[in-house]
């Protein structure tokens, strides 16, 4: 029996973060999501953050820490996309999706960090992509902000890794989202073709991911990158 934590996900309202947190209510957990618009799932408390700004993220956990106790398990999901070829991608293009998925990851699990360093236990799961290891054309600023996410975890681990923490990335390939349903089926095939697996991944395989790696079977993991596509990204 995994013991019950309490748990934030960021861009907990869609997507795989609400796979993510629904995976931790189903499993007992006491969770908060932050959304800056939505609701989180069913059995969720959803708290108003935006990552960009310290301060937002600050009273968020300061909301959660009150209703649900301290935060001990953190999956930074919240990111954005800014998609576009090199030559056309603005500077603000590029700065953008840096300052929120690697700046926001950054602000999120320094905040959370202080509350683990006083329990001596931590699990810190930072969701990165297939892309910031194998590249994309269309999505250097995208690409940069996930790859960033590795060296982040791993110089956390070497930080905080005495004290009960730990500090991972899981790698999503493509997922089965509205989004990807929405591909011309050619397209869709075409991906499908590059991936070992022959098919998109369902956003409840790398929910049951992020729960196993942040409860107590994965206490001697950190530092790893953990793929979730399919075969797509072997060998990174």
């Amino acid at each position: 029996m995994t013991t019950q934590r309490t748990v934030l996900v960021t861009g907990g309202n869609r997507g795989i973060g609400y796979a993510i947190a629904e995976q931790f209510v189903a499993e007992g957990h006491r969770v908060a999501v932050t959304a800056r618009s939505g609701n989180g799932p069913e059995g969720t408390l959803t708290v108003r953050a935006d990552v960009t700004d310290s301060a937002s993220i600050d009273a968020a956990y300061t909301e959660v820490e009150e209703k649900l106790g301290p935060v001990e398990v953190v999956v930074a999901n919240a990111g954005i996309t800014r998609d576009t070829l090199m030559m056309r991608m603005s500077d603000e293009d590029f700065d953008d999706v840096v300052d929120t998925n690697l700046g926001g990851t950054f602000r999120v699990v320094k905040r959370a960090s202080k509350g683990m360093l006083k329990g001596r236990f931590g699990r810190i799961v930072m969701i990165s992509s297939v892309v910031g290891l194998l590249g994309s054309a269309g999505q250097i600023n995208y690409a940069s902000s996930k790859a960033g996410l590795v060296g982040m975890a791993r110089s956390i681990t070497r930080e905080l890794g005495a004290r009960g923490i730990t500090a991972n990335v899981v790698a999503p390939g493509f997922i089965q989202t509205d989004m990807t349903a929405e591909l011309p089926e050619d397209t869709q095939a075409e991906y499908k073709k590059r991936i070992p697996a022959g098919r998109f991944a369902q956003v409840d395989e790398v929910a049951r991911v992020v729960t196993w790696i942040a409860g107590d079977d994965a206490a001697y993991i950190s530092g790893a990158v953990i793929p979730v596509d399919g075969g797509l990204g072997m060998g990174h």
